[in-house]
C-alpha cells in the first residue's frame, strides 16, 4: 500500500481538512529558498506568513504543511505550522526574501508557529506534488482533496560530518540535502573556489565575496546553472564539482579576494584552457 502524507497527519491527530498544503518555488529573487530555510528559519517564516489578501479564504486553515520545490523538481517537507487569524497589512511593505514592495491592503499576515507534529520528517521527507518536474499544479492545495504520495523518506538522523573547507569536494546537487552545519560553515566563509565539469574536466575559478559566503554564491549556480558567468550561460547545464582553493581571512577585503582569484586563474590557466572569460 502506498505511503501517503495524510496518514502522517492523521497519526498526529490532525484532520487533513484542517490543513493547507503549500509548495514554495525553489528560487526567490535569486536565492534558493531551501537554503534560506536551512540557514535562517525566522526569515523563511516571515516570507511565508505574508499572503495575498484576495486569497484569504484559501489560506485560512488551522495548519499549513509547508514544502519547498528543489532545483531538480522534487518537493521537500519543511514543517507543519499552526496558523492564527490573518491580519491585513495596512501599509506598504517590503516582503522578506523577495524584496518586493507591496501596497497597503494587498497582503495579509498570518501568525504562524512551527509545531512539533511531524518535526522528525522536516528536511527528510519528499512528496509527489503532481504536474511533473515543473510542478505546474497549484502551489496551494487542500490536504483533504490531495492525499500526496510520499516519494522519499530519509530517517537517518546522524549528520555526515563537515569535511572541512579545504577538503570539501562535492557535486552542486548534493548541497541540496546538506546538513545545516554544512550550510552554516560555508555561509560564514569567503574566498576563492573551483568548479570542475564532470563531463569534460573544464575548470572555472570564481570568488565568493558577499554576505553568505561560499554557500550563497554556490546557491546561485544551483538556481540557474550558470551563476551569471558568461561562458556558462550557453553551455549545457552540468552538475559541477565544487571545491575551495583559498579561504579568506577575516581582515581580507573583497579586493583582496579578487586579487587571489586572479592568481588562481593564472596558476590553473582557466582563462586559456578553461571557462573563465575575464
Amino acid at each position: 500500500m502506498p505511503f501517503r502524507f495524510n496518514i502522517l497527519l492523521e497519526e498526529a491527530g490532525i484532520s487533513p481538512a484542517e490543513v493547507r498544503l503549500l509548495r514554495h518555488q525553489p528560487n526567490v529573487a535569486g536565492k534558493a529558498l531551501a537554503d534560506v530555510w536551512r540557514t535562517d528559519q525566522p526569515l523563511f517564516e516571515g516570507y511565508q506568513e505574508l499572503q495575498a489578501s484576495a486569497q484569504r479564504a484559501s489560506f485560512t486553515r488551522s495548519y499549513w504543511a509547508s514544502f519547498i520545490s528543489t532545483w531538480d523538481g522534487r518537493t521537500l517537507f519543511v514543517g507543519l505550522y499552526a496558523v492564527g487569524s490573518p491580519q491585513a497589512v495596512d501599509e506598504a511593505i517590503v516582503a522578506p526574501v523577495s524584496g518586493h514592495t507591496h501596497g497597503a491592503g494587498e497582503l495579509d499576515r498570518f501568525p504562524t508557529e512551527r509545531t512539533e507534529h511531524l518535526a522528525a520528517y522536516e528536511g527528510k521527507l519528499y512528496i509527489e506534488w503532481g504536474g511533473g518536474s515543473s510542478g505546474k499544479r497549484a502551489w496551494s492545495q487542500r490536504a483533504d482533496l490531495q492525499d500526496k504520495l510520499i516519494s522519499e523518506l530519509h530517517l537517518d538522523t546522524i549528520e555526515q560530518p563537515f569535511p572541512g573547507l579545504m577538503k570539501l569536494a562535492t557535486p552542486l546537487s548534493a548541497l541540496a540535502d546538506a546538513p545545516p552545519t554544512w550550510a552554516q560553515a560555508l555561509a560564514s566563509s569567503r574566498g576563492v573556489y573551483l568548479l570542475t565539469c564532470p563531463r569534460d574536466g573544464s575548470l572555472y575559478v570564481g570568488s565568493a565575496t558577499a554576505e553568505g559566503g561560499f554557500w550563497s554564491r554556490w546557491s546561485e549556480y544551483r538556481a540557474n546553472g550558470h551563476g551569471g558567468n558568461i561562458a556558462l550561460v550557453d553551455r549545457e547545464r552540468s552538475d559541477f564539482i565544487v571545491s575551495i582553493l583559498e579561504v579568506a581571512g577575516s581582515a581580507n577585503s573583497s579586493d583582496d579576494i579578487l586579487a587571489a582569484e586572479a592568481v588562481w586563474k593564472r596558476k590553473l590557466q582557466s582563462r586559456e584552457l578553461g571557462l573563465n572569460r575575464n
